[in-house]
């Protein structure tokens, strides 16, 4: 029988990480670390980081919280935080948010192990190329449907923890198979104003981290998971294409592919908001009269929200966020509050936009994000902006500089003191070229008695 493709990308994941590839790596875990601090303060984040107060103490980081947790139970916490500010790193053709899911569970499991800096970044490597390429195979069919950081995100924290615990390869199949049979989050979610996005990014990391601890003890799990009779792709994937999952293998790291997100809304949105941002800086203080925000498809479906009433809603308003960038300029984490989304120049620039299927970007979309931003002023006149790839993907980065910064804001924003912020920045940082990860263990552990509510700015 010809081998799974389980272990066909098992094989594929045990090619050597190189040293710039870990410094990728570090960016992105500084990155998830800035989302899931500020996370810890806000009301979901808040919740979570409470369960760790009522259960046994562990050993390993629950960030914010007053007491160290088992490893599982970090995993689980740990990874319900760095989403909730819609700030998470994302895979545009995969479609999903690997940072918030395979850092937590590779975290968890290095802490757990001592394992060094360097092996704790080849294993975020590791869970972010096998969570990307499942996400990059199960078609558009799946998407529609299912939330895919919460289906592939056990697949990519089972291979991160697999590779802290050194699992032989069939250990490591049985540990992907199991983590896939645990797949789910459906997108119901994302149309009312509640926590369970947060518990699909915390699930997928818990049910990774377990998938492979039982694999390390004899746990079997299936080869074929994935194309058998029954298996993933026969029971969630309308329309799978599974070459996509072993091509190109001996390619730069999907790590290198993964884009970071500047703004505080869905990334469906950002390229708008880029747009806009163009706009804003031509025309400041003019009397736009009407707007028009042309895009793809798919951000259409999710973020088609002319009236939003909460901040959830904003985050998921093309008209909003469009509304406020051609207010302020770059948006801010207070752009999204209740008293934003009420301000009078704000409202009427939402109400006076409409949102359209664009079909060239469309036929672009999953390779790019784009969108097109028109508007209409009062004496007559008329200007547009065209971004063919949001700010922070592969052919428009940030810089990191920029990465840092933004870690360090939302860092600051909730709550955390300087100092602390400090340590953890360069703790991080340090990580590729042999920083211990008790370093960066004990800055985190500082933050719990300096992490307040603080401001959103």
């Amino acid at each position: 029988m010809t081998s799974s493709l389980t272990r066909q990308l098992s094989e594929v994941l045990g090619r050597p990480v190189d040293r710039v590839t870990r410094e990728r790596a570090a960016l992105h875990v500084l990155d998830w670390l800035g989302c899931a601090v500020i996370g810890a303060s806000e009301p979901a984040g808040r919740l979570l980081v409470s369960r760790a107060a009522a259960l046994p103490r562990g050993s390993v980081t629950v960030i914010g919280g007053p007491n160290l947790g088992s490893p599982e139970e970090a995993a689980f916490i740990n990874g319900g935080l760095g989403n909730i500010l819609e700030m998470d790193d994302v895979h545009r053709t995969a479609i999903l948010h690997p940072g918030p899911v395979a850092i937590p569970a590779a975290l968890a499991a290095a802490e757990a192990a001592g394992a060094q800096g360097t092996a704790f970044l080849d294993a975020v490597v590791r869970g972010y190329e096998a969570e990307i390429r499942l996400g990059e195979s199960l078609g558009p069919g799946h998407y529609a449907k299912w939330h895919n950081t919460a289906t592939c995100g056990p697949f990519g924290a089972a291979a991160a923890v697999a590779d802290v615990l050194g699992l032989g390869p069939d250990e490591q199949v049985w540990a992907l198979g199991n983590a896939a049979t645990q797949s789910s989050g459906p997108w119901r979610c994302r149309h009312e104003a509640v926590m369970t996005k947060q518990l699909h990014t915390a699930r997928a990391a818990q049910a990774g981290y377990a998938a492979a601890a039982l694999a390390a003890l004899g746990f079997t799990g299936p080869d074929y998971m994935l194309e058998g009779e029954q298996g993933f792709y026969d029971a969630m994937c309308p329309d799978p294409d599974p070459e996509r999952l072993l091509a190109n293998p001996t390619g730069d790291w999907k790590v290198w592919e993964t884009s970071f997100k500047p703004w505080p809304a869905c990334r469906h949105a950002h390229p708008a908001i880029d747009a806009a941002l163009v706009l804003h800086a031509a025309h400041p203080g003019a009397n736009i009269v009407s707007v028009r925000i042309e895009t793809y498809g798919d951000a259409l479906k999710f973020c088609d929200t002319p009236a939003p009433t909460n901040t959830h809603e904003a985050k998921f308003s093309l008209q909003h966020a469009v509304a406020l960038t051609l207010a302020d300029g770059p948006p801010g984490l207070d752009g999204f509050l209740p008293e934003a989304i009420a301000r009078p120049d704000v409202t009427r620039l939402r109400n006076a936009a409409t949102v359209v299927l664009n079909q060239t970007f469309d036929d672009a979309y999953p390779d790019h994000f784009g969108a097109r931003v028109a508007i209409g002023l009062s004496d007559g006149a008329t200007d547009s902006a065209t971004v063919a790839d949001a700010l922070g993907d592969p052919e428009n980065p940030v810089s990191a500089e920029q990465i840092v910064a933004k870690a360090r804001r939302l860092m600051a924003a909730g709550g955390a003191s300087a100092d602390p912020v400090d340590r953890i920045i360069a703790a991080t940082l340090a990580l590729p070229d042999g920083g211990t990860l008790d370093a960066l263990s004990q800055a985190l552990r500082e933050l719990h008695s300096n992490v307040n509510e603080g401001i959103r700015t």
